[in-house]
């Protein structure tokens, strides 16, 4: 079985240092009511904040998510699991994931990682994203992972809200193979 595993928002905490450029460009602390249902830097005046996803570094020291190293650890020795990440749209992108993949998941092999622009050529039989319309173009399952940008908009995928949660997902699939096989 083979999971493909977005990366921003998903496995890395893009928010803490949003709101973090966020306070030191415009002075206030965000409430994340304000950016609910979108992307916090597509609100109205803040370019500024969008344009420091092309500055060097900024995908490089972002947090993990909570469990993620773990889970996608499990994963990775039951099943065949790639990383698959957008990493062409910002110029430094790609460097600072590779760095960031090295530190945070040194157990995935380089060739198990996907660096793309678009995750239409991807192929799998589960695919774990933010963006739902990464998972409509996918040929598997889609799973939804729960980020503001979508909390309006679940495109009839099955959502999870923190590792644990598909920790358990792929669990109970496994058990469901392991009864039905035996």
């Amino acid at each position: 079985m083979r999971i493909c595993i977005d990366m921003d928002e998903v496995m890395v905490d893009n928010y803490q240092r949003y709101h973090q450029l966020f306070e030191e460009h415009y002075g206030r602390r965000i409430d994340p009511q304000e950016y609910y249902g979108k992307k916090i830097y597509d609100l109205p005046g803040i370019g500024a904040l969008r344009d420091e996803l092309h500055q060097p570094g900024f995908f490089r020291d972002l947090p993990i998510m909570k469990d993620a190293a773990e889970v996608v650890r499990e994963l990775y020795e039951q099943y065949e699991v790639y990383i698959v990440t957008a990493a062409t749209e910002f110029k430094h992108c790609f460097t600072d994931k590779w760095e960031w993949l090295e530190e945070h998941m040194p157990f995935v092999h380089w060739e198990r990682i996907v660096f793309c622009g678009n995750k239409s050529i991807v192929h799998g039989d589960y695919m774990i994203d933010d963006k739902v319309k990464n998972l409509d173009t996918f040929n598997g399952q889609g799973l939804l992972f729960t980020a503001s940008h979508n909390a309006l908009d679940d495109g009839g995928y099955p959502r999870f809200d923190n590792w644990i949660e598909i920790r358990d997902y792929f669990r109970n699939l496994r058990a469901a193979e392991i009864a039905q096989e035996g």
